[in-house]
């Protein structure tokens, strides 16, 4: 083993300018992730100087077997945190050899709302919690839950510490640096109020990169998981009962909301939101109303309602942004499992490109 660790861990830059490329890319599914790695000449830090590449569609839902290629678009880089080196992680999007996004390419679409030029005035900045559940492998059950039974209810886990209270804290820690390493703006981490449950946080960040750097995140902590032994769960009520769910509350400010006045940019920006209650609620995320019940800190799926400092709202503003009178404000109706490239984007376009 301690021959392979090293294979594993081995220093390319000392015996060759060649340098490997993962590239990632959204399965199928639209929530699962596949990737694969190429050797490329040397160092690259433009994802538009990196060569386009294929993959066989048929094997991932995203084509037919008659025509199976799809193709690959590098978009955005980030440093390996496995392979380190010069070595890179390359996300990608999927288009037909005619150029042609595929279905599950939601990136093509976010990138034309986000450069348009209404939008761009903006500097839009996103910042997403990422809530997810680790699971023990063989049982699907929550890592640190007796089998087939439950821990003590919940109170104790909520940012707890102490072998009792918080369990998965290495694959936590070992995420959270190694984003950091990667060029991911994370900026921080937490234990969530059901154990085994935990939360990362990516932003502020600006525009399309708030999607890239998410599922870049994402992918990492699937392969963290994967060297760990243990099953990353991205589902919005992985437990049924009196147990909380798994979002992706989305935080979101404009430039004319940080700026003087800015309350008031806010409360027309979700009174938008509310009038596109029923779109943004379908496009939020599968599974959702197994979590949106208004119970734990959630609101009925079927309800709009927002509020100062209220956790059970479709819609939070902080106590600073009231009392500063501008900021931000927090989309608290996404699930865990959505799409950063679409509800990002379709944030932006209800409220600054849609009109009522």
């Amino acid at each position: 083993m301690s021959l392979l660790s090293d294979l594993v861990n081995m220093n390319l830059s000392d015996s060759t300018e060649k340098v490997i490329a993962e590239y990632i890319w959204v399965g199928g599914s639209g929530l699962d992730m596949r990737s694969k790695a190429r050797t490329l000449s040397g160092p690259v830090s433009d994802p538009s100087k990196l060569p386009k590449w294929n993959y066989d569609g048929s094997s991932t839902g995203q084509a037919p077997g008659e025509d199976s290629e799809v193709i690959l678009y590098p978009q955005a880089i980030f440093r390996d945190p496995f392979r380190r080196g010069n070595n890179i992680l390359v996300m990608c999007d999927t288009y037909t050899p005619s150029g042609e996004p595929i279905p599950t390419n939601k990136r093509c679409n976010a990138a034309k709302i986000f450069n348009h030029p209404d939008v761009l005035a903006e500097e839009l900045w996103f910042g997403i919690e990422q809530e997810y559940t680790l699971l023990q492998k063989d049982v699907k059950w929550p890592v640190g839950w007796p089998v087939g039974g439950f821990p003590g209810p919940q109170g104790p886990y909520y940012c707890g510490v102490g072998a009792d209270k918080a369990w998965g804290r290495d694959i936590v820690d070992s995420h959270y640096k190694a984003c950091l390493y990667a060029g991911i703006n994370i900026s921080g981490i937490n234990g969530e109020v059901m154990p085994g449950q935990w939360e990362f946080q990516v932003g502020p960040s600006v525009g399309i990169s708030a999607g890239d750097e998410l599922w870049i995140a994402r992918y990492i902590l699937e392969r963290i998981t994967e060297i760990a032994g243990v099953v990353l769960s991205f589902d919005p009520k992985p437990i049924q009962g009196d147990w909380n769910g798994a979002g992706a509350h989305t935080n979101y400010s404009t430039k004319s909301m940080r700026s003087e006045g800015g309350y008031e940019v806010i409360k027309k920006a979700i009174e938008k939101l509310g009038l596109r209650h029923k779109e943004h609620i379908s496009a939020y995320g599968e599974g959702n109303e197994r979590r949106l019940t208004g119970r734990h800190e959630t609101a009925d799926i079927n309800t709009f309602v927002w509020g100062v400092a209220n956790r059970g709202a479709s819609i939070r503003v902080g106590r600073d942004t009231e009392r500063a009178g501008k900021g931000y404000f927090e989309d608290r109706r996404p699930a865990s499992n959505m799409d950063p490239y679409v509800v990002t984007s379709m944030i932006a376009e209800t409220t600054i490109l849609w009109k009522p």
